[in-house]
């Protein structure tokens, strides 16, 4: 199946996402795979026989958040000059979102922007990361604050990757899918209370629902103007567990999910979420195995991170919220007494 990306709105880029075994891919040009000696060693055989190119050569960079770095892309910078790339030349993320996002800015940054591919290994980076053009690298400050908008030119999800995949790195992109169903669409949330996603044609239905909502809402608002900012529901708090601690404690999808459950406290304090829907969003989490607690040592710390968050803007907090199941509400000047009494409540181990 093919779900096309279509933004002709912006600059006129249209490109497929295919959901199926990964086709024959032939290049008439230098080309550089991206990727980390876990997903190669699993995979990168399967991957080079089905590539032919020019030329082809393997950068491998360490796995881990915490090398989402500018000297990780400096790195892969070098080995794209010491392979001699032209402007004509290829990079392939091939990987799971770590990857993807570090390819895609070394990409738009290489000669002033040369293509690239996406063809993601982890379920997170299948329904969600390889899918819009968010590119970038975390430092000291937070996640993600340095990078580009820089579209790829396909995106290839074969399924049969997620077979190696550590439970907990599955279950860390089931908080992305949970999101989106949240997010956008009552009816696949409640799909998902019901889903089994170790059912092999169940996991590809709830990939490929994923994957459109997605490509909806980026086909609308490429560069997170309007309704793309609603795809950070969990992601405002999330950010602030992940830098507080270091990325090297949760998973990114583990953080969205405690994100999350924080997200909907909030609009369960203004009025906007029921109790009960709360609790229905906690329980299908928790279904996943993923963490819904969290405990916040200093409160007023928490709140300042918000400030560093992309979506704050004029010294105003950005909160995405749900309002009611499958909708959602972008809310700013909520008052900074109402969000510090949320955050309190996660201030005690429970």
């Amino acid at each position: 199946m093919i779900v096309p990306i279509e933004l002709a709105h912006t600059q006129n880029i249209t490109y497929d996402i295919t959901i199926d075994t990964l086709p024959q891919l032939t290049f008439d040009t230098n080309v550089v795979v991206v990727t980390n000696p876990t997903v190669s060693g699993y995979h990168l055989d399967t991957l080079l026989s089905h590539i032919k190119a020019t030329k082809l050569n393997i950068v491998t960079i360490p796995d881990g958040e915490e090398y989402k770095t500018l000297e990780t892309v400096e790195s892969i910078l070098n080995e794209c000059f010491e392979h001699k790339l032209d402007r004509k030349s290829l990079l392939i993320a091939f990987g799971g979102g770590v990857i993807g996002d570090m390819t895609g800015f070394t990409a738009s940054l290489y000669q002033r922007g040369i293509d690239f591919i996406q063809i993601p290994t982890t379920l997170l980076s299948q329904v969600d990361a390889s899918v819009g053009g968010k590119t970038g690298v975390n430092n000291i400050y937070g996640k993600n604050l340095i990078g580009a908008f820089y579209q790829p030119k396909a995106v290839y999800i074969d399924p049969s990757f997620l077979e190696t995949l550590p439970s907990r790195e599955f279950a860390a992109g089931v908080a992305e899918i949970v999101k989106m169903a949240v997010m956008f669409d009552k009816s696949y949330f409640e799909f998902l209370q019901k889903a089994d996603l170790k059912e092999t044609e169940t996991l590809k239905e709830v990939i490929r629902k994923s994957v459109e909502l997605k490509a909806w809402v980026v086909n609308q608002d490429e560069k997170e103007a309007g309704i793309r900012a609603v795809l950070n529901y969990g992601h405002t708090f999330g950010h602030v567990v992940e830098n507080e601690t270091h990325y090297t404690t949760y998973l990114h999808g583990e953080a969205v999910a405690i994100g999350i459950v924080m997200a909907n406290a909030l609009a369960v304090e203004l009025g906007m979420f029921t109790q009960k829907e709360a609790d229905d969003v906690k329980a299908l989490l928790e279904k996943a195995s993923l963490p819904t607690e969290y405990t916040i040592k200093n409160v007023d710390e928490f709140y300042e991170h918000f400030f560093l968050d992309k979506k704050s803007a004029k010294g105003s907090i950005k909160f995405i919220l749900p309002d009611g199941m499958g909708n959602h509400k972008i809310v700013s000047d909520i008052d900074e007494s109402v969000v510090k009494n949320v955050l309190r409540s996660f201030g005690e181990v429970k």
